[in-house]
Order: structure tokens, then C-alpha cells, then sequence
């Protein structure tokens, strides 16, 4: 039907028109940005998953920083107690040397010189070993711990906590605190400059008999059985981090999966849109030429 009023032709033409155009727009939008999702009318429920997926990524990504820390961390506590075995095992050398029926007195007080001096040493160890600002060993870097109690950060009654996954239940607990104090009492017994890095008088250890050996002994055993447990917990932090490697891979896929425009598809998806777009263009500069139908029939 021939009409001035209504031209439905042109209302079609115009109505394809601007569905192209929007769909035109948000076609170029995607390959600006590279995301096939930006807002949440292109994919609602895609939209919630990938936000939840970064999430997660995100909080694993963090955890495999404080796994790497942590074993940072442990390592310069282990380091320290490498280095506390090498001062044992000088100090038994000592006092193995000084029980013999060659060694003079003069040798014998060289000899207990050399081993208080070290016995300072094992003091200096345990007081500044720190890591990041905290003491691992004391508590402020002045005082020992004495006897069986243990101080310091690695020292933490029931162990520190580290945080190894992105959701609140996925943690790690090393608990050292009980060897450490085992540890405290057999460097008591070892040295009475431990205790003290300036007693006054020269100890007394290597002429009183030689159970000083035995003392030796256990305290190395000690320092064994901390570097065992700090290793232990070195080598399971290490698998956390490969495990977390793994599941922020595939979390990272399948979050772009959803999120990251396919330009192979978008790319084509554009031109088509353009040509509809030039094509509906054509159409309504027609269709508006209809109305003048009706003058030439009042003609």
C-alpha cells in the first residue's frame, strides 16, 4: 500500500539498521579492547566465573610470593645453623686436643681460650640471625632464651603459619619451637660463654673432664635435628609453589577462554556487519523515495 503517512519499508530499513549499528559497535569494541566480555550484558554468567577465576589467580600468585619467602627465610635460619655446626665441630676438636696426655697446661688454656671465643660466637649466632626486620631466635636480639624455651620468630609457641593458596583454609604450619629449645639447653651446656659473652674468667670447660665431648655431641645433634625439620618444610614449600604454577596456568586459560575476543572470528564478524550496515544504508535512502510514488499518481 502506497501511503504519505506510514512507510514501513523505510521503518524496517531504519530498524536494520540500528540493530547492525549496535551490533557493529560492540564487534569493534571487542577488537579494541582484545576482550570478548566488557560489561556484563555481553555475558552475565561469564562475567561472574572469570571475575571469580581472577580471583583465584590473583590469591595464588600472592601465595607463591609467600611460599618463596618462606623458604628465603628458613634457608637463612638453615645457613645459620651451618654455620653453628662448623663452630661445634671446631670446639670439639678443641676440647678432643686439650684431653690429651701431650697437651700442657699452657696448651690446655690456648686451647679453652680459642673455645670461649667460640662459645661467643654461638651466642652472636642465635642473638642476630634475622630475617626481613625480625629475629628468628630471639626475641630482641639481646636476650637468649634459657632452657627449654624457645624465642624468636621460628621459636612462636604452636609454630608460624604461612599462607599458601588464595581461600582462607589452605595453610602451612611449621612448628620448630620444641627443638629449638632442646637446642637452647645443649648450647648451656656446652659453653658458659653462651650465656654470658663476657663472664669475666675464662671458662673452665676443657679441665674438668671430658664429658665437654658428649655436651659437644648432643648440642650438634640438636642443631641436626632443626636444620632436618627447617629442610623438611623448605622442600614442601617448594612443591606448593610448582602445585600453585599449575593451577594458575589453567586457571588463567580458562578465565581467557571466556574473557579474551577470538579476532579470527571477530575480525570476520566485523566485516559483515559493515557490509550489512552499508547495505541497510542503501535500503532506507530507497525506501524513503517510495512516498514519491504518490505524487506521480496525483499527477
Amino acid at each position: 500500500m502506497l501511503s504519505l503517512h506510514t512507510n514501513a519499508a523505510a521503518l524496517s530499513s531504519q530498524n536494520a539498521v540500528g540493530n547492525t549499528q549496535k551490533s557493529l559497535t560492540t564487534s569493534l569494541t571487542r577488537l579494541g579492547t582484545g576482550y570478548r566480555v566488557n560489561s556484563a550484558m555481553d555475558d552475565a554468567a561469564g562475567l561472574q566465573i572469570a571475575t571469580r577465576l581472577n580471583a583465584q589467580t590473583r590469591g595464588m600468585a600472592v601465595a607463591q610470593r609467600n611460599t618463596q619467602n618462606g623458604i628465603s627465610m628458613m634457608q637463612t635460619a638453615e645457613g645459620a645453623f651451618n654455620e653453628l655446626t662448623n663452630v661445634l665441630l671446631r670446639m670439639k676438636d678443641l676440647a678432643t686436643e686439650a684431653y690429651n696426655a701431650s697437651s700442657t697446661a699452657d696448651d690446655v688454656e690456648a686451647l679453652q681460650a680459642e673455645f670461649d671465643a667460640l662459645g661467643a660466637e654461638i651466642a652472636n649466632i642465635i642473638k642476630n640471625t634475622s630475617f626481613g626486620g625480625q629475629n628468628l631466635f630471639t626475641d630482641d636480639g639481646s636476650t637468649l632464651p634459657t632452657g627449654a624455651n624457645a624465642a624468636g620468630l621460628l621459636g612462636t609457641t604452636g609454630g608460624i603459619t604461612f599462607q599458601i593458596g588464595a581461600s582462607a583454609n589452605e595453610t602451612m604450619v611449621v612448628d620448630v619451637a620444641t627443638n629449638l629449645g632442646e637446642l637452647n639447653e645443649a648450647l648451656e651446656a656446652v659453653s658458659s660463654f653462651y650465656a654470658s659473652t663476657a663472664p669475666g674468667t675464662p671458662g673452665d670447660e676443657l679441665t674438668t673432664g671430658n664429658s665437654i665431648i658428649t655436651d659437644i655431641d648432643d648440642a650438634i645433634a640438636a642443631v641436626g635435628k632443626v636444620r632436618a625439620q627447617l629442610g623438611a618444610a623448605s622442600n614442601r614449600l617448594e612443591h606448593v609453589y610448582n602445585n600453585l604454577g599449575n593451577m594458575i596456568l589453567n586457571t588463567t586459560a580458562s578465565r581467557g577462554r571466556i574473557m579474551d575476543v577470538d579476532y579470527a572470528y571477530e575480525t570476520s564478524n566485523s566485516t559483515s556487519k559493515q557490509l550489512l550496515l552499508q547495505a541497510g544504508t542503501s535500503a532506507l535512502k530507497q525506501s524513503s523515495s517510495l512516498s514519491q510514488l504518490v505524487m506521480s499518481l496525483m499527477q
